[in-house]
C-alpha cells in the first residue's frame, strides 16, 4: 500500500520548511492559503496568502536569530485533511524551545494547502517563550 498523495506533499512541505525553499512552499499552497497562529505572540493571528505567510515565517526566524526548527514526527492525511505531530526547538538569547505541537490542514480538492491551524500542546509555554 502507497502513501496518499497528501501525505507525500505534507512531507515535501516539511522539507522545504526546513530548506527555506518558499519556492516550492507556493507550487504546494493555494494562492488564497489561509495560515492560522494561535496565542499572545507577535506571530500570533491570522494569515491570508503566501506572502503574508512567509513574512510571519521571516519574523519567526528572526526573533528566534534563525533557530526555529519543525521537525515531523507523525504525519497522516487523506483527500481532504492533513495532520502533524511535530517537535519545535529554537533560541533567543538564553531562553530555548522544545515542544510538541499538532498541525491541521485541510486540502483543495488538487491537493493544495488551502488551510493551516497550528495547535500547540503547550501553549503558555510558546507565548513565554516569545514574551
Amino acid at each position: 500500500m502507497s502513501d496518499h498523495p497528501n501525505l507525500t506533499r505534507m512531507r515535501e512541505g516539511y522539507t522545504a520548511f526546513a530548506k527555506g525553499d518558499l519556492a516550492a512552499l507556493t507550487e504546494l499552497w493555494r494562492d488564497d492559503v489561509r495560515w492560522h497562529e494561535p496565542g499572545h505572540t507577535p506571530v500570533s493571528g491570522d494569515y491570508e496568502g503566501p506572502q503574508a505567510v512567509f513574512a510571519m515565517f521571516g519574523r519567526s526566524m528572526e526573533l528566534t536569530e534563525n533557530s526555529l526548527r519543525v521537525e515531523p514526527v507523525l504525519l497522516c492525511a487523506d483527500a481532504e485533511h492533513g495532520t502533524a505531530l511535530v517537535r519545535m526547538t529554537a533560541h533567543r538569547g538564553d531562553r530555548h524551545l522544545d515542544t510538541l505541537t499538532a498541525h491541521v490542514v485541510r486540502f483543495d480538492g488538487e491537493g493544495r494547502l488551502a488551510e493551516f491551524w497550528s495547535a500547540p500542546i503547550d501553549e503558555p509555554a510558546i507565548d513565554a517563550f516569545f514574551a
